[in-house]
């Protein structure tokens, strides 16, 4: 795995990265499954740490706990290995779609199918489900999830270390430091909730 860093720590795997979209969920009297959606979605993360400076965590965890923070969107390795993409990758769309026009004029490689994505007009991170090839000229289509919450026009894709999520931490993470032996310390899972 890359290595990715949580508030200057280094995120251990497993990393579980989750869609939380609520559902409901019905059964009919014919037996038929009836299921609708929201309308929204957001990330959830959860993975631990390795803590080199347990001060640094520890304060974080107490004084910053209530307020939005933000890091480098963790990508799968084996997706992030195939991302050739270079250049300046434009957009346009209206919100609520999920397939967005993407110009090729100043880019050029690969946006592989999986990659988590976001937009310079707003906060919200993205997955890719297609791949987006921009060798050539003209434009592309890109199939991402979730819908669009924003209207595109000519927005700028980030991708990398650019594709920052904007996060609380989860309230039932821990709000201090757990000593294992006396001196090893630990901070336990971290959860982290996209913040919308």
């Amino acid at each position: 795995m890359a290595t990715y860093y949580f508030e200057g720590e280094q995120i251990l795997a497993p990393l579980a990265i989750n869609s939380n979209e609520p559902m409901f969920d019905a059964d009919t009297i014919s037996l038929k499954k009836q299921r609708t959606g929201q309308g929204v979605q957001r990330w959830e993360l959860s993975f631990r740490i390795l803590s080199e400076n347990p001060v640094n965590i520890l304060t974080s965890t107490i004084s910053n706990f209530d307020q939005t923070n933000s890091m480098i969107m963790p990508q799968i390795n084996k997706i992030e290995d195939t991302f050739t993409a270079t250049g300046t990758i434009t957009a346009t769309a209206d919100a609520g779609g999920s397939s967005i026009t993407v110009s090729k004029t100043n880019a050029d490689g690969i946006v592989p199918k999986g990659y988590f994505i976001k937009f310079s007009n707003h906060n919200k991170i993205y997955l890719t489900l297609s791949e987006l090839n921009l060798t050539g000229t003209g434009t592309a289509s890109l199939s991402i999830y979730p819908s669009l919450t924003d209207d595109l026009s000519n927005a700028t894709l980030l991708t990398g270390s650019n594709s920052v999520i904007t996060y609380y931490r989860d309230i039932s993470d821990v709000k201090g430091i757990i000593f294992t032996d006396g001196v090893l310390s630990d901070v336990g899972t971290i959860n982290i909730i996209e913040a919308l």
